[in-house]
This record gives C-alpha cells, sequence and structure tokens, in this order.
C-alpha cells in the first residue's frame, strides 16, 4: 500500500525531490521552495511552520525508497487536477538556479510520465519558465 500525504506535502516533496535530484540543494532551491510556500494559492491552507518537517519527511521516504517510491506518493496523494501544478513547481525549482542539471531533467521526465501529463501542457509549463528566467 502507498503511503497517502496531504496535496500540499505530495507539491513540496515535488519541490524538495527536484532540489535533490543533482544532490545539490542549492539556497537559491531551497528559497524558491519556501516562497512558493509562502506565496501560492495552493498553499493557503498550509501550515507553513511545517515545512521543514514536510522536506525531511520527504529526504527520509528518498532515502528509504528512493525517486519512484517518492512518484508513486505524489501520484497518489494528488489530485488530477494538481498534476499540471506540481509540475510546474518542479520547473520552478529547477530554473531557481538558472542552470538545470541532467540529473534535475531526468527527474522531470520521471516526474511527467508518472503524472501522466500532456506533452503540449508540459512544453507551455516549461516555455513559460525559459522565458520568466530569460538573461539580457
Amino acid at each position: 500500500m502507498t503511503k497517502i500525504v496531504s496535496p500540499e506535502e505530495a507539491l513540496i516533496y515535488v519541490m524538495v525531490s527536484t532540489s535533490a535530484a543533482d544532490r545539490t540543494m542549492t539556497d537559491s532551491e531551497l528559497m524558491k521552495i519556501g516562497e512558493e510556500v509562502q506565496t501560492l494559492p495552493v498553499f493557503s491552507d498550509f501550515d507553513h511552520e511545517r515545512l521543514v518537517t514536510v522536506s525531511r519527511d520527504c529526504s527520509d521516504l528518498l532515502a528509504e525508497g528512493g525517486v519512484d517510491l517518492v512518484l508513486k506518493v505524489v501520484r497518489a496523494s494528488l489530485p488530477i487536477k494538481l498534476r499540471e501544478t506540481a509540475y510546474a513547481l518542479a520547473i520552478e525549482v529547477a530554473a531557481a538556479d538558472l542552470q538545470v542539471e541532467q540529473d534535475e531533467l531526468q527527474f522531470l521526465l520521471l516526474l511527467r510520465d508518472e503524472l501522466e501529463l500532456d506533452r503540449l501542457h508540459v512544453g507551455a509549463i516549461e516555455h513559460s519558465a525559459r522565458v520568466r528566467y530569460r538573461r539580457i
């Protein structure tokens, strides 16, 4: 039986797993996670004081069963309407330090496959991030 967490916790699991994918959680990625939890409407009912605890729970789950287990928990815990939100949050965290590593790209691929996201929607989410993080 797959562990079930709240939708907010599942979204945090996605962001933490994205940050940890390249085995380096940068300050900019951690700040982005905190910022998203503090500001996005999807987290309005979430107790922000629990962010560190939920992040540790995700890290423990990663250590226990790897990315595959975390992705199964995320899929089981997220309503379908939040799957694209999860991918958008993953993209935001991956782009936070202005360089996306190969391990992060691999995680994003696994995430979109596990969540069965439409390729056109994925492309639109990725394009939106590229435009927002573009440099002059």
